[in-house]
């Protein structure tokens, strides 16, 4: 079957079949954002001027998902964060009503450092988010701020796993709550909570990826670092992750892809990932066993 998908500059191209571009049927994107376009519109607003970057796609959800399924995605992750207090018990509700009329969307929920933490996350976790998300820089909260421990504390009792921008990638080298040892301080106190870095942790890759091998609790997603067009936007290549990672930390690498805020077309997230000469076991990993692995028993 043949689908739409499109080039660099965002134009659609019926010619282009995006099966044949990867195996993504039935795969789990864990980094999908969904937020209302008040909040959307001024995330990429910030990106523009920080860094010139165009964003092409939408972001309603019918249409983020109909662009995910034209790729071969069944499920994705619904990731807000709140970048102010005050705003995070709406945002985690407006995500969950969203996820209750869609058969793709598996809610996340978030909380800011100056909220009343432990009662909207637990309120989030009570009416059905499945996880946390936390933009660490944006939201000036580390994975070791000890305003968020109510948080990390519910995440296991209730089993939930946590995604974190932990890594200094795009432009966060100087921010005082990410890096590698914040997030490994995190795994250490709370070795029962599955904590993921996205973005392969970059600008640190190969730290996080020693974390990870060190820790079971810890893993990766893959999102705009393994891009084919991360060159555009930002200094890494994706080259330097060997295929052996993916093969050794099979289970605990997953994909994601950051859409739709992404200045480019969604098949550059995964093109590469699937030229990549991996194990049977280690790409159905990649593209939803890792995932299944992260959501735990719910998932």
């Amino acid at each position: 079957m043949t689908e739409p998908d499109t080039d660099r500059d965002g134009v659609t191209d019926p010619t282009v079949d995006s099966a044949a571009l990867g195996p993504l049927d039935g795969a789990t994107d864990v980094h999908v954002h969904l937020m209302p376009d008040r909040l959307l519109d001024a995330i990429r607003g910030a990106l523009h001027e920080a860094a010139g970057w165009e964003f092409p796609h939408p972001t309603e959800r019918d249409a983020i998902e109909a662009e995910l399924r034209a790729h071969g995605v069944d499920r994705y992750c619904a990731l807000p964060y709140a970048h102010e207090p005050g705003i995070a018990a709406e945002l985690n509700d407006w995500v969950r009503q969203r996820a209750a009329a869609s058969e793709m969307c598996v809610p996340f929920a978030t909380v800011h450092g100056e909220d009343d933490v432990r009662a909207v996350v637990r309120e989030a976790f009570e009416g059905g988010a499945r996880g946390l998300k936390f933009q660490c820089p944006v939201q000036e909260v580390g994975p070791d701020d000890p305003r968020l421990d109510p948080a990390f504390e519910l995440a296991a009792e209730y089993d939930r796993p946590i995604l974190f921008h932990a890594g200094t990638a795009p432009m966060f080298e100087d921010s005082p709550h990410v890096g590698v040892d914040a997030f490994r301080s995190f795994l250490e106190s709370y070795p029962e909570v599955r904590g993921c870095c996205a973005h392969m942790g970059a600008f640190e890759t190969e730290a996080f990826v020693a974390t990870v091998r060190e820790h079971d609790n810890a893993f990766l997603d893959t999102c705009f670092a393994m891009s084919t067009a991360v060159g555009d936007y930002m200094s890494f290549d994706p080259d330097s992750v060997d295929d052996a990672v993916f093969e050794d930390l099979a289970g605990r690498v997953m994909f994601g892809s950051d859409y739709p805020n992404i200045p480019h077309p969604y098949r550059a997230e995964y093109e590469g990932l699937v030229s990549r000469d991996l194990s049977s076991s280690a790409r159905a990993a990649l593209f939803g066993g890792a995932a299944e692995r992260f959501l735990g028993r719910r998932g």
